[in-house]
């Protein structure tokens, strides 16, 4: 069966901070339409491929993506036109929009670009295919037949910090982890519960319930126990047991990227220190003083995995915390890696981490992304799904989270729709699977020992 595309056609919407974003809808000539957008983030590594922006200071603070647009509609467009493409020649597709940039990072035509149209494709193809999404990645472009399907634990955040918050924590997220439910449903169901706990215990206290970027909560805390101390008795208040091996584990992002000094080569914690909560010197850790500091934190709270625990430029770091824990926690490389395929095989030789962070847009294409979850999982490595901080209500990265059996996924609080949309997505998605769905819980961190 042959599908022609017939028109692509790209456009400007808002993503979750009332930012723009691009937009792409594919129609083939048999009719049948997909559409997709694109998400961005705040907190970004230095190997991202290249967002592009306007830069106009008259218009969104010069975040307009109309050039993103116009790439599209002007020269990707008419280039996968003219080739006379099959909607489901996904690889062919997304090669010769990378063939059109030149360029590993995206630097002609920007990663926003090329990423929405590759998306709206494989929408289009599965509406083609009449398959759900999460299927159509399966057994169409990963030419896998499992009958069974791992649904993802979530990582919640519920205490914002860093860049996605206007508070004194340097930490970026604190996120629970229902490991020990037995379904998506159930997940959802302890997280929300410990959620609103959360939100009771805050006000109790006289914290601020204001949100972060990504639904949690922002309170000014003085540190990360503090903020780990308030989640355990949420946990209780709510009625389950904190711990890695009972009902909610916890997982940390402290983004340390954004806390490096490169010069001093030193972690410093600048907004305790703004805040007077710590002086310079007691804000400032080495490489080591910050591996010991998150190894202090492992030992007191049930935290079973931390992403980007050094900067992305401490690669010798990175392997001293991966020897000294790696075989206790989940280490997770975000910055780091990027999901450039590239660089992830790079960590993998190195061995400098045992899990990588999948976010499309680092990366720009689907094709890319598929290649280095297989690259983690050929590794045994764990591979997270991720959202970006400016979100949208597009669902994509549940279904890719189903369809790769990747085991996790992150995608933000219990609050803020474009959050909840991929919450709704993964429960419609179990309910759609019934029995070849299988919430693994724990069991899906086959890179620790437990």
């Amino acid at each position: 069966m042959f599908d022609k595309i017939k028109s692509i056609q790209a456009y400007e919407v808002l993503d979750s901070r009332g930012f723009p974003t691009v937009a792409c809808e594919i129609t083939t000539d048999s009719g049948v339409s997909g559409k997709a957008m694109v998400p961005s983030g705040a907190s970004t590594g230095e190997r991202e491929a290249l967002e592009l922006r306007d830069g106009d200071k008259k218009r969104y603070m010069g975040k307009g993506v109309l050039q993103a647009v116009e790439n599209i509609n002007r020269i990707i467009a008419p280039t996968i036109l003219n080739r006379n493409l099959d909607v489901t020649e996904q690889t062919r597709i997304d090669e010769e929009m990378m063939k059109l940039d030149g360029n590993e990072f995206k630097t002609k035509l920007g990663a926003n670009a090329i990423l929405a149209v590759s998306l709206a494709c494989a929408r289009t193809a599965a509406n083609y295919k009449k398959k759900p999404l999460f299927k159509y990645l399966r057994e169409d472009i990963l030419k896998k037949q499992d009958d069974l399907y791992k649904m993802p634990v979530p990582m919640l955040n519920v205490i914002n910090g860093g860049a996605h918050a206007d508070n004194t924590i340097d930490f970026q997220e604190f996120m629970f982890m229902p490991v020990g439910a037995t379904s998506i449903r159930q997940a959802c169901q302890i997280a929300s519960e410990c959620f609103h706990a959360l939100a009771k215990l805050l006000k109790s206290k006289c914290f601020s319930t204001s949100k972060g970027d990504e639904g949690g909560f922002a309170p000014a805390l003085k540190n990360a126990e503090e903020a780990l101390d308030l989640m355990v008795e949420a946990i209780k208040a709510a009625g389950y047991r904190p711990g890695i091996d009972k009902d909610v584990a916890f997982a940390l992002d402290p983004a340390c990227s954004e806390l490096y000094d490169k010069e001093r080569k030193v972690y410093v914690f600048k907004k305790a220190i703004d805040a007077h909560i710590l002086s310079e010197k007691d804000g400032t850790k080495t490489t080591e003083q910050m591996i010991e500091y998150l190894e202090s934190l492992v030992k007191k709270y049930p935290i079973i995995s931390i992403e980007d625990g050094l900067a992305e430029d401490d690669w010798d770091g990175w392997r001293k915390f991966k020897e000294r824990m790696g075989d206790r926690i989940q280490i997770v490389g975000d910055d780091i890696f990027c999901t450039n395929p590239r660089i992830t095989q790079e960590g993998i030789d190195k061995n400098i981490a045992n899990a990588v962070l999948i976010k499309l847009n680092q990366i720009g294409t689907l094709t890319e992304t598929l290649q280095t979850i297989k690259e983690a999982q050929s590794a045994n490595w764990c591979a997270v799904i991720s959202h970006r901080s400016g979100e949208t209500e597009d669902t994509t990265i549940a279904d890719l989270a189903v369809a790769c059996n990747t085991g996790q996924i992150k995608t933000g609080s219990m609050s803020r729709s474009e959050r909840i949309a991929k919450y709704n997505r993964l429960m419609e998605i179990e309910d759609y699977l019934n029995v070849q769905a299988k919430y693994y819980g724990l069991n899906t961190f086959t890179n620790i020992k437990k």
